[in-house]
């Protein structure tokens, strides 16, 4: 595939006959099926994406076909996972006149452009995890309301921009700052619904680590994945990677807009966990990527020859720690052998992990369990809560050796 062109660069009635179709959303000739209940779900191909596993098409939420994530560490971008959650996209931004504005409890506000922040400070780059927090929500037990996504709504890439804390530093924080809000030119259909705006305390904020990005993978943000500006929260769920962020706003009060006062909650438990088919007492906002980790070589259902070698691959990711070890089993858990790591990309990052296995003929659960280097590891059975979020069940994939 040809080098990218920002989708949002173009011609405006081409910018315009791109959402028309992406709202469209032709089906393509075959469908994928999630192996869940529902679980069908057609490919579909929007602007600057290769086919696409579609969930809804207006806001457009469309997730990665699971076998890119065996490619590499780096999901490419025209197989970048896409969630919104509010239909009014903008249909054109046009980089010269385009600002970003930092404003609030501030000595000096800001409106920046596009070229201010590239040649004004110094850039930075992370490879991070992003994930949306309701990744695997479809296999949820018993089926829990909200998006049934299969396992794709995550993927890693390289990001560059340039940090918050220098915008922050520039605008001059002011004493007794509390939080600071994000928001971006995507809009809500009706005045009745939320915009989407979300916040981060101002120690996390201001840490380094949370870029403002105009790059993914060496190019321009494509548009579904925020062009020109998206915030990136390495370490933490996609629903605070905000897209086409045009607006910061630093707060010197806790900020109680939907998304994260009623949106976005989890049980404030020690696993974010409650009894199946109970409420939680107390809820706090989701924060955190929890560690998890996949096989990507096989397929569920795949036939391998018996007595052949054989190498298991997959990924492994956490919220910032980095991964210490991968177990893989190939008889549903009865023993475990420590896979051996890929080259460690940082600890935002997908890790590559690997294991060469002989199979004896017959029917085998092959599993995975990640453990960070702070000690955390996959749960064997899945957890559960009211918005199926943070699933990290230890995975497995049933395989026949023949």
């Amino acid at each position: 595939m040809p080098r990218q062109t920002a989708f949002a660069t173009l011609p405006r009635r081409t910018v315009l006959a791109g959402l028309t179709s992406l709202f469209a959303s032709p089906a393509l000739a075959q469908d994928v099926n999630l192996h869940f209940g529902n679980g069908a779900r057609p490919l579909v191909r929007l602007p600057q994406k290769r086919p696409l596993i579609a969930l809804t098409t207006r806001p457009p939420q469309v997730e990665t076909p699971f076998a890119v994530f065996n490619e590499g560490i780096l999901t490419p971008n025209d197989a970048f996972f896409v969630r919104y959650h509010l239909s009014g996209l903008p249909d054109v931004i046009d980089p010269a006149t385009f600002r970003l504005t930092v404003g609030g409890h501030v000595e000096r506000a800001l409106s920046l452009t596009l070229d201010a922040l590239k040649r004004e400070f110094t850039t930075h780059e992370v490879i991070a995890v992003n994930q949306c927090s309701g990744n695997s929500r479809g296999f949820s037990n018993p089926r829990v309301g909200g998006g049934q996504l299969g396992n794709g709504a995550m993927g890693n890439a390289r990001w560059r921009g340039v940090p918050l804390r220098s915008l922050l530093e520039r605008a001059g924080v002011k004493a007794g700052a509390r939080q600071v809000a994000f928001d971006g030119l995507d809009t809500a259909p009706t005045p009745t619904v939320p915009d989407f705006v979300k916040a981060l305390d101002i120690d996390h904020a201001g840490d380094g680590e949370v870029l403002v990005a105009w790059a993914m993978n060496d190019q321009d943000l494509p548009f579904l994945n925020g062009y020109p500006l998206r915030l990136v929260v390495p370490g933490w769920y996609g629903t605070y990677w905000v897209k086409h962020l045009n607006a910061i706003t630093v707060l010197d009060q806790a900020f109680d807009g939907y998304w994260m006062k009623t949106a976005y909650r989890v049980p404030d438990t020690p696993d974010a966990s409650v009894p199946i088919g109970t409420k939680p007492i107390a809820t706090r906002p989701i924060s955190r990527l929890n560690v998890r980790s996949f096989v990507t070589s096989h397929a569920d259902g795949s036939r391998i020859a018996a007595h052949n070698p054989v190498e298991l691959r997959g990924i492994a990711f956490s919220g910032g720690d980095g991964i210490a070890t991968v177990r893989i089993s190939t008889d549903d858990g009865a023993t475990w052998v420590e896979a051996k790591l890929g080259k460690d990309a940082g600890r935002f990052s997908f890790r590559e992990w690997r294991l060469p296995v002989t199979l004896a003929s017959g029917h085998h659960v092959i599993r995975v369990r990640a453990t960070s280097r702070a000690g955390e590891t996959q749960p064997i059975q899945p957890l559960w809560n009211p918005a199926g979020y943070m699933r990290n069940v230890v995975e497995s994939v049933i395989v026949e050796a023949v």
